[in-house]
């Protein structure tokens, strides 16, 4: 069955708002974007996606919008100071696949409702390479009528599930950066033991892959550590960042989140000696240190 085309704007033309893109242009949708940079979203009109000159403009050509912006400030900006919200039309949605605090998803959604404007959180896991083949894992929070709206453009970009009220698709996305953050922390401290004892780091990597340690950490970020390839693809800078909203969020909850501290203090402690354009696998480099080990 063919698919029906839609009419789509993307606001932030940046490392993975253009593979995301560039995928429901293929996709045969009728895409408007617009980027801060505008050199980012012009590399789209090749793709046959039409680009404009402010995001008010590339927002008022649709009725479904999607923001894939830096973080909660710059959504905040784009939205309510740039004139996005303004231009959005009663019954529009917009749909925020930035990483933000839920706290902030819960107030832009608050004010966009004022404006008859639906909304859902919806960040997304996978990195470039998932942005690029349509594998994200798509994390939605807000009404389960806007995300059966938006699922036929989640379907292009990879695996949504609707996690819950407004906010909560950014809770999903924090408890995804406390598992990959606490997790490259275990994976390392344990092969620098092995290492530190003598045993061969690349080798116990594969004896344990198949059991219960085995997971995508222990294999992907644990075969850098092995190899000494700390080349960024997640900065450290952004996984601190991570940490520090889910302590910021725990904190508002009432919740003790003792792990996520202690590894917040680690990423820190890291990027103080130095370490900060390191892949976020790079913590391997702040323990090997502790340890004496080069």
């Amino acid at each position: 069955m063919t698919e029906e085309p839609i009419r789509i704007s993307v606001l932030g033309i940046g490392r993975m708002g253009l593979p995301m893109a560039r995928r429901l242009c293929q996709a045969g949708h009728e895409v408007h974007v617009w980027n801060r940079s505008p050199d980012k979203a012009q590399a789209l009109a090749a793709d046959g996606a039409q680009v404009h000159a402010s995001a008010a403009k590339a927002a008022a050509a649709s009725t479904l919008v999607i923001g894939m912006l830096e973080n909660g400030p710059a959504v905040a900006s784009v939205l309510f100071e740039q004139g996005v919200a303004a231009a959005l039309r009663p019954g529009s949605l917009f749909i925020d696949m930035a990483s933000i605090k839920p706290r902030e998803a819960r107030e832009h959604a608050a004010r966009l409702a004022r404006l008859q404007v639906g909304q859902l959180d919806a960040p997304v896991s996978g990195g470039t390479v998932g942005a690029e083949v349509g594998t994200l894992a798509i994390m939605a929070g807000g009404t389960a009528q806007d995300f059966a709206r938006a699922l036929p453009i989640f379907e292009r970009l990879g695996r949504a599930t609707h996690v819950g009220p407004a906010g909560a698709g950014q809770l999903a996305k924090l408890a995804n950066q406390m598992i990959v953050g606490i997790t490259i922390g275990a994976v390392a401290e344990a092969l620098l033991l092995c290492e530190k004892g003598g045993a061969d780091p690349a080798k116990v990597r594969e004896a344990i892959g198949g059991g219960f340690a085995e997971s995508r950490i222990l294999q992907l970020h644990g075969g850098r550590m092995v190899t000494r390839d700390f080349a960024p693809r997640a900065r450290m800078t952004v996984q601190l960042k991570d940490m520090r909203n889910a302590l910021e969020t725990a904190a508002d909850m009432g919740f003790s989140a003792p792990v996520t501290t202690a590894l917040e203090r680690l990423y820190a402690e890291a990027i103080d000696h130095g370490d900060a354009d390191l892949d976020h696998s790079g913590l391997f480099v702040e323990l090997a240190r502790r340890n004496g080990m080069s």
